[in-house]
């Protein structure tokens, strides 16, 4: 006679052999397709392991807070990014508005707002300095956004001629030449500006904080409201976004501004660390924000992707960075590795999608085939 828990464990088998009776292909677990999902965080343990045998001190506190520091960058400018490849487009122009937003900060500390009709110079103190190159950035977003809505101007030009603008008035700015010793002067109460990019709360960088909280806020507006269910809807078939009634134009502009914002505040960020301001500051930085957002599994075909895997995706440059610094390689290695590693995301992507399109063929086809056997 068997006992209870010998019937509970029966009924246990056999709802479990019922079910593996009626599985439907393509909707089993897979442990390749679950790899798949997750070889953003795998990739990034994987380095992390990788380097914390090679070099020495590598998971010190010391060096963990550097690395944070120096991803933190990356992830500001790579979070708008993120929707702007989610909603099917590209933004080729935000390491300009890095540079550009950097040189306007730098020339109203050390310079002011010169009024020459007026004979005078305002200087601002830094909150609001701060918020005028904000504005400077949503502004330019808002022009890249104009550009391809209104004009019909693929975003891949639109913003590769913004990416040259900008890069030109950053020269212009100052004729070429750096804001150096961007340390504000008290009787003009501009001081404090240094503060930005080597504060710390808690012992952790200011920039770590302001990373963490765009990426969360971010990432509740992408999963949790009608506005980032729209990006997604968007970025995966924009024809059909248009006739279920979704205004795009205004969405991808709400984007673009975005883009703007963070390309904005990363150029706050350099130049506040560096405590000064340099035309050429954030070159190619929108190739890290793009290698960021693909390393973190978001498809450049739109409509798939995530902010935590962005943030993911520039932790692992960032550690790709700082550990090969470490261990001797040279920059031109640096770049090459990167490229690579770029590139094998890429490859991975693509596949993950055929395995995908393949599982929801075959999900259609037994779809298909159940009517008939019920008939049958």
């Amino acid at each position: 006679m068997e006992s209870p828990r010998q019937r509970s464990t029966g009924r246990l088998k056999k709802r479990f052999m019922t079910a593996l009776a009626n599985k439907k292909p393509g909707t089993g677990f897979s442990i390749g397709m679950l790899v798949l999902k997750l070889r953003t965080l795998i990739a990034f343990l994987a380095v992390l392991i990788v380097f914390s045998f090679i070099a020495p001190n590598f998971l010190s506190i010391t060096n963990l807070i550097a690395m944070a520091k120096h991803s933190a960058i990356w992830a500001i400018l790579a979070v708008g990014m993120t929707y702007v490849i989610i909603g099917g487009g590209i933004d080729l122009s935000i390491g300009s508005i890095v540079g550009l937003c950097g040189m306007i900060a730098g020339g109203l500390i050390a310079e002011g707002l010169r009024l020459p009709l007026f004979g005078i110079v305002i200087y601002f103190n830094v909150p609001m300095i701060i918020l005028i190159v904000l504005l400077i950035g949503v502004l330019l977003g808002a022009i890249n956004g104009l550009i391809i809505t209104k004009l019909g101007v693929a975003p891949f030009i639109a913003t590769l001629g913004m990416l040259y603008m900008g890069r030109g008035f950053a020269m212009l700015r100052s004729g070429g030449k750096t804001f150096p010793n961007l340390i504000g002067n008290p009787a003009l109460g501009n001081t404090g500006f240094p503060i930005l990019g080597a504060g710390t709360i808690l012992g952790i960088p200011l920039v770590v904080w302001i990373a963490a909280v765009i990426a969360i806020v971010a990432a509740y507006v992408s999963q949790k409201t009608p506005f980032g269910r729209h990006i997604y809807a968007v970025g995966g078939n924009e024809d059909a976004a248009v006739l279920s009634g979704i205004r795009v134009k205004r969405l991808k502009m709400a984007i673009f501004m975005f883009s703007g914002f963070t390309a904005a505040l990363t150029g706050l960020v350099l130049a506040s660390q560096l405590v000064a301001s340099h035309p050429a500051t954030g070159e190619a930085y929108e190739m890290t924000a793009i290698a960021a957002v693909v390393l973190g599994g978001a498809s450049l075909n739109g409509g798939r992707g995530s902010i935590g895997g962005t943030i993911i995706g520039a932790l692992i440059l960032g550690v790709l960075n700082d550990g090969l610094v470490m261990i001797g390689v040279s920059s031109f290695w640096q770049t090459a590795i990167k490229g690579m590693v770029l590139v094998l995301a890429v490859v991975i992507d693509q596949y993950q999608l055929r395995k995908q399109n393949e599982a929801a063929l075959h999900q259609q086809q037994a779809d298909e085939k159940g009517p008939e056997k019920v008939s049958a």
